[in-house]
């Protein structure tokens, strides 16, 4: 029983939940909070009431912001048309063939009349909708149901979904990463439950997300991030449970070659967080403090002798004491906190032996390949991303003079999307130009010892054989 509530629970919008709005072709992900307004294409709506309904729910948006469940009706079509013509080689586009203006529709609105109601009053007014082919209806109606019907539908956030949510609206922001491009690199990756992953991406936590949602909250996942502190705006939009959370550990790549070295030292301090971990230059900067303070008490004291007003200054300067040690006290943690995960991420790698490696990046990725390579185990995957292809073939060139890999592939990728449609199938005049470039391959291993070995004991066998060639 508990389990049934567990699973419904997981298909049911509850508050607090990250959902991802659709009108269309358009998303936009939110955080469902109580009260809250939300505004999504030219409309505005509160989502307290889509709390309790099951992911995939189409909404009404009714006035005054509130949402009701829509009514499953027969969908609005031509056949409710009385006839339909056979071409429209005899309809004039002028204008006038509607005989409803701007102010009656307006007027409509305001007399209540719902999306459906006025496509049909439309339907009734217009002088060439009986002339229309039946597909010509068929995008009429469409149309006006894009304009005049106030529908939402509240979906559960997916790799997928967040993938084309960020390509339709901030391509730049992921490097102009196509979901099907994405697909690919977590197949060319083999990521899988249980497994160890390296990634280092620039594309909003959009590629992270997506290894943690294929790994299920089993293994562990490294992020390697440039920078002061990782990015994971489209992480949150995922909407995980914290035990995924518990899964994943950053680490800077600007300690990776310290690293490898030996020489890291997670003790280090970092620089803005001086006050924190120096609590002498803490106490400097708090001596000078009161002392400013304290030479502007005789020039207060001076214009008001009242004792009462010595109090309340006295007790001004310890509250400012007060919350200067508090915030000193949580500088202190944040870092002692910074230097675990620092830690704990150094323990991931310092046994290099991962299982795969991702990288999607807006900078020049041969430096952080050569680099994090040497943390996969051998006949490990890895995929490289990138929307130019200059770069890749940089990558592969110093692959292959330096080897240790195999399989080394090259790839761009071509996606067109199509009309399904009865009688109507062909492609969308409308597609992307190109969804970048992928390198992929696997590591080996490289021993020196080995082959010596084998050339050594090798030697002694082919010389019999070259002799009785020489006899014959």
């Amino acid at each position: 029983m508990a389990d049934k509530q567990d699973d419904d629970a997981m298909y049911t919008i509850n508050e607090g939940d990250y959902v991802v709005l659709k009108r269309g072709d358009i998303f936009k992900a939110v955080q469902i909070q109580s009260r809250k307004k939300m505004a999504f294409e030219k409309q505005w709506f509160f989502l307290d009431n889509a709390v309790g309904h099951l992911y995939g729910t189409t909404f009404e948006i009714l006035p005054g912001g509130s949402l009701q469940p829509q009514k499953q009706k027969d969908a609005l079509s031509s056949t409710d048309a009385m006839e339909a013509g056979t071409d429209n080689r005899n309809i004039v586009d002028d204008g006038k063939s509607q005989k409803l203006t701007r102010d009656d529709i307006e007027t409509l609105k305001e007399q209540g009349l719902k999306g459906q109601e006025i496509i049909q009053q439309l339907i009734d007014n217009s002088s060439t909708f009986r002339d229309k082919t039946e597909y010509a209806q068929d995008k009429y109606i469409k149309k006006k149901k894009k304009k005049y019907e106030s529908t939402v539908s509240i979906l559960k956030p997916t790799c997928r979904i967040l993938a084309l949510m960020y390509h339709g609206r901030e391509p730049g922001k992921i490097c102009h990463l196509r979901y099907d491009t994405l697909a690919q690199m977590l197949t060319l990756a083999n990521i899988h439950a249980g497994s160890k992953v390296l990634v280092f991406e620039t594309c909003a936590g959009l590629v992270l997300g997506a290894v943690m949602e294929r790994m299920g909250g089993y293994g562990s996942v490294i992020q390697m991030y440039p920078g002061g502190g990782p990015v994971r705006a489209g992480v949150e939009s995922f909407g995980f449970p914290p035990p995924f959370h518990d899964t994943l550990h950053d680490f800077p790549i600007c300690q990776v070659n310290a690293l490898l070295a030996g020489t890291l030292d997670t003790s280090a301090k970092d620089p803005n967080t001086a006050d924190a971990t120096h609590p002498h230059v803490a106490a400097e900067e708090t001596a000078t403090q009161p002392a400013t303070v304290q030479r502007d008490g005789p020039e207060e004291a001076s214009m008001d002798t009242n004792a009462s007003g010595h109090c309340g200054d006295q007790r001004v300067d310890e509250e400012r004491e007060r919350g200067k040690e508090a915030k000193a006290e949580l500088k202190r943690a944040k870092q002692e906190q910074r230097r675990k995960r620092l830690e704990a991420a150094a323990a991931q790698l310092e046994g290099r032996n991962a299982d795969g490696l991702v990288i999607a990046s807006r900078f020049h990725p041969c430096p952080v390949l050569m680099s994090l390579l040497r943390f996969l185990a051998p006949s490990r995957p890895f995929v490289v991303y990138s929307q130019y292809k200059e770069p890749l073939v940089d990558c592969f060139t110093k692959l292959k003079e330096q080897g240790g890999t195999v399989n080394l592939r090259l790839t761009d990728t071509w996606l067109r999307h199509y009309q399904v449609l009865p009688n109507r199938t062909h492609p969308v005049l409308l597609m992307s130009g190109g969804g970048g470039y992928l390198l992929s391959g696997t590591t080996v291993a490289t021993e020196q010892s080995a082959p010596a070995t084998s050339a050594a004991d090798l030697s002694q066998e082919p010389a019999p054989k070259r002799l009785k060639a020489s006899e014959s």
